[in-house]
């Protein structure tokens, strides 16, 4: 019979388990040494801001501080939701995230199944090289090259007006082509760096697979669909899963960069109000209320995104 376990073999259980932990910290000292910055990173810049969120239910006052300042619970929330270009902003933030989902999130993977398919290595690695370099470059430089080239003297517009006799024109002025330029541009400066984690995924395909698939007379684009999506679909859903907690998340750098006058009815999004008025306008309370909806907005989608993913048969992040 096997024996019951009593009172007496609990403290000594939970001291053999200590004396565990104690003995996995001694041995493996240096892993945890070299992994503390990054923890007091996480803590310093990623956890300890998160206090700061009071802000959003108080009506902060830079002289009176944080703990000083006098709550108002959901007003600010109530002001912002009430502020009549809000919706405006945040329709421009979810169409332009939802342009970017639809063309920009499947570049990478096309991008990635097409090197993965260039037998010269050389070659190979030029290209991914050429296509790493917009990542590496700021914004400043990038969106300067954009206006350069699609304003009204610029070679595009030049170009067209020479080889179909078009009447110049400022793309960059035109809010529906200025959406197509924001797309591009944005694919543009991130689809070589997003090759990296799909090239990964795929260099770990088992070759066998793509000999039977070639056995059974299947063409390159058949092994494709058959073998290679199938293989990385657990990354691409971990990436999509990521993705969606961004979604009212628009780079400040490429909007400020590429907006103007002209075509700020489509261009003003949740990042460009932010530091208008919070920063501009010192209206802290007002935007970190807009911090707050944008969190719980993200974690209701990578929530819901990942519950649904796992329904449909992919791990999940969880």
């Amino acid at each position: 019979m096997r024996k019951k376990h009593t009172a007496k073999n609990e403290p000594h259980i939970k001291a053999i388990g200590s004396d565990s932990v104690a003995k996995c910290i001694r041995r493996d000292i240096w892993l945890y040494v070299f992994l503390a910055p990054a923890i007091i990173y996480l803590i310093v810049f990623k956890y300890a801001p998160m206090l700061g969120m009071v802000i959003g239910f108080k009506d902060y006052s830079i002289g009176k501080g944080i703990l000083g300042s006098e709550w108002v619970g959901f007003d600010n929330f109530i002001r912002l939701f009430k502020t009549p270009n809000f919706f405006t902003i945040l329709r421009n933030t979810i169409g332009l995230n939802v342009l970017n989902l639809v063309f920009g999130f499947p570049a990478p993977i096309i991008l990635s199944i097409l090197i993965n398919e260039v037998n010269c290595k050389a070659y190979k690695r030029t290209v991914q090289t050429i296509l790493y370099v917009p990542h590496f470059v700021s914004w400043v430089i990038l969106g300067g090259i954009i206006i350069q080239l699609t304003s009204i003297n610029g070679p595009i517009s030049v170009g067209l007006s020479k080889l179909f006799g078009m009447a110049p024109k400022s793309f960059i002025s035109d809010p529906a082509s200025w959406i197509v330029i924001y797309i591009i541009s944005g694919i543009w400066q991130s689809v070589g760096w997003g090759t990296i984690i799909y090239l990964a995924a795929i260099t770990n395909v088992d070759s066998q697979l793509y000999e039977a698939a070639r056995i059974d007379g299947a063409n390159k684009f058949q092994q494709i669909i058959n073998v290679t999506l199938p293989c990385i679909s657990s990354t691409v859903v971990t990436m999509l899963i990521l993705r969606m907690g961004s979604m009212l998340s628009v780079g400040f750098e490429q909007i400020y960069m590429l907006q103007n006058s002209a075509v700020f009815d489509v261009s003003d999004v949740i990042s460009t109000y932010e530091y208008r008025v919070g920063l501009e306008q010192r209206q802290y309370s007002l935007t970190t209320a807009l911090g707050f909806f944008k969190g719980v907005v993200g974690l209701i989608l990578v929530f819901g995104t990942n519950t649904i993913a796992k329904k449909l048969g992919e791990g999940g992040l969880w």
